[in-house]
Formats: C-alpha cells, structure tokens, sequence
C-alpha cells in the first residue's frame, strides 16, 4: 500500500479531546485535524477555533461521513461508544476508541467482531502502555529480572471529586458509564494484563459511593449519584510462564485527599519493580530493603497539554497511530486491541458482579 503524507482526524468529544488528544495530534508530523463534533455544539465550535479546525459539527455522523477523515477518534461517555464505533468501521475509517471500551463485554464483543470482519485499523486509548518506564519493567519482568511474579500493587489516588461542589456530569451516572471502576479501573486491568503478559482468573471487588449527590448547573437541582467513586479489587491470575498462583490488590479512588499518586508494583520471588505516574521506575532486590533507580528515558508531553504519566504515553501513541495509518499499516505495535478492549471489560463486568454478590467471580467469554 502506498504512503499517504497526510492522515485526516475527525473527533468526536470536545471535553478531553481538548487537553489532551487534539494537542498530541498536532504535535505529530502528517495529521490533520479535519473536524470536530460535540452533542453541544458550541463546544466544540469553541475548541475548533482554538486549534483551527475547520468543520464544527453537532452530529457526530456528520464527522464519520467526511471524505477527508481517515482516522475517527471516539472521546465520548462510553455508553455512546459501541454506536459510533461501528458506524466508522462501516463507513471505512480507522478508529481510536476511549477507554472503558464499552459498557459490557457483550457490547465489546460486537465491537471487536465488526473490527475483524472490516479488517479495520481499530485501537484503545491505554496510552500508558506507552510510557517508557512502563515499558522496561514489563521488559524486566519477561527477562526474569524479579524472578516468578508473586503479587502485584496499584494505587490510584486524586481528589477531584472529593466534594460535593463537584457538579453533576456524565461521570456521575453509571446509565453513561461513569464511575472510577471504568474510567482508572480499565486502565488498571489493562496494564496487568499486558505487563503480566496474562489473565485474570477471579475477582473481588468493592465500590462505593462517598458523594451521593451533586448539583445539576442546568436545573439547578441537586442529582443522585450512581456511579462509584471508589473501587477496591483483588484479583487472581491465571498461571503462565512469568506466574504461579498469583494475586493482585487495585485500589481506585476519586475522594482520597493529599499527594495524587498513581503508581504500580510487582513482587517477584527475586526482588520487585515499581513505577510511578510520571514513568520513573525502580527496582529492590530481596533483602536488599531500599529502592534503587532504574535508567529511562520517558519524553516530554506535547505542547499544551499538562505533564503527567497519561501526558507522556498519550505523545509517543498519537504519532504511532500516525505514522502506522501514513504507511498503512493496520495495527501499532504494543497498543491495545479491540480483542484486548474486549478481555478487559470480561473482568470489568465479573468485577461488578463480584460487587453485587460479595463472592469471587471468574470472567466469563472468550
């Protein structure tokens, strides 16, 4: 297939697209941003003239259908996520999908089906697969730097909804798929499942709910709150060559106040690994009682968009996905899969049933 110089992006989101996706693209040689849609249309006229876009759209069939747009990225609620995806692939496009992938496996699973039968360039945003420190422990661990995996930590901690003069918004209600569980926890599943270079077997999990209501600035009215907050997880893997009888412990939330931390461990039977939000990465040895730095070399975020480990990995992956559609290639290498969509939101779904029974639960699909 011959190069194309230029890949047209459509986006579709006008909230996180604007901090974060549309300022990674324009920092990468060979895109164009073609147009931008947004349910409020004012919006997303608001970011167009801001980054000089030229197609301001309401309906985000209107972005899909263009001649000019190659890529569609999909930076929406994910209840809204399963009906544009497989419009664009039906209309040909490639397709960079938030995360959580889908409000159920089911939905993912129609997804990832349309996906193969198109034969369609369709990724998931866990952009911080491609932090360079993340990188290297998943490379250590492979190389048997730590030895067998035992255990493994995540903490995430902010508290950006810490309190109730927070306003209602999407990520408050489960109906739209808000909630702490699918916004960190899929990124959480992902990232074991990719470092680990394994499943998950059962779960345990715990969600809760600290603010219960929230004021609704179109109404003026205070809203219920359904969606989580907090989630707390343990897990099991299922045994391969890095691991026998490992366990995990994920702990998610959006209420805890002091140092925002977003950090992941792996314990292994020779020492251990940790890396921060930003990409730093250290490592222990048994016995050894201290942490020691390991040598990375993580880039600086694109222009205007704020530091951070999500910051980082986001540059390096908006230029992959550029380049691979300018060579035309239908696949960037390491990036998450709809298939990988797909497995996540298997453990996504056991962990809210894990909630509502109080009992280990196994994924169940493919």
């Amino acid at each position: 297939m011959a190069r194309k110089e230029m890949i047209g992006i459509g986006v579709i989101g006008a909230g996180f697209a604007r901090t974060t996706q549309i300022p990674g693209f324009r920092a990468c040689a060979g895109a164009r941003l073609a147009a931008i849609a947004s349910a409020r249309r004012e919006n997303a006229a608001r970011v167009a003239h801001e980054y000089n876009i030229p197609v301001v759209a309401d309906d985000w069939r209107d972005v899909v259908s263009r001649a000019d747009v190659d890529l569609v990225s999909i930076v929406t609620p994910p209840a809204t996520h399963m009906e544009m995806t497989l419009a664009a692939l039906d209309a040909g496009k490639a397709v960079l999908c938030e995360k959580p992938m889908a409000m159920t496996a089911a939905q993912a699973d129609r997804m990832r089906r349309r996906a193969a039968e198109t034969g369609s360039f369709a990724h998931i945003n866990h952009e911080l697969r491609f932090l360079a420190g993340r990188r290297k422990m998943r490379e250590m661990i492979a190389q048997g730097d730590i030895g067998p995996v035992h255990h493994v930590k995540i903490l995430f901690r902010m508290d950006s909804r810490a309190t109730p003069d927070q306003s209602w918004n999407w990520w408050s209600d489960t109906g739209q798929g808000g909630g702490i569980l699918g916004a960190v926890g899929s990124h959480a599943i992902d990232l074991l499942r990719w470092t680990l270079n394994g499943e998950v077997s059962q779960v345990f999990c715990a969600l809760a709910t600290h603010i219960a209501e929230r004021l609704d600035v179109e109404t003026g009215a205070r809203r219920p709150v359904t969606a989580d907050d907090e989630a707390t997880l343990l897990l099991r893997f299922a045994d391969n060559e890095l691991m026998t009888g490992a366990t995990g412990a994920v702990s998610l939330s959006a209420v805890e106040s002091g140092r925002y931390e977003h950090r992941m461990e792996v314990f292994g039977a020779r020492g251990a690994l940790l890396v921060e939000d930003t990409g730093a990465l250290w490592r222990a040895r048994t016995g050894g009682r201290e942490w020691t730095p390991v040598e990375v070399e993580n880039v600086a975020p694109a222009p205007g968009i704020s530091d951070s480990g999500w910051a980082r990995g986001w540059t390096v992956f908006a230029c992959a996905i550029i380049e691979a559609l300018r060579e035309g290639r239908r696949q960037v290498e390491g990036a998450a899969t709809f298939d990988d969509g797909y497995r996540t939101q298997l453990v996504l779904d056991a962990a809210r049933r894990a909630h509502e029974t109080g009992c280990w639960v196994a994924p169940e699909g493919e």
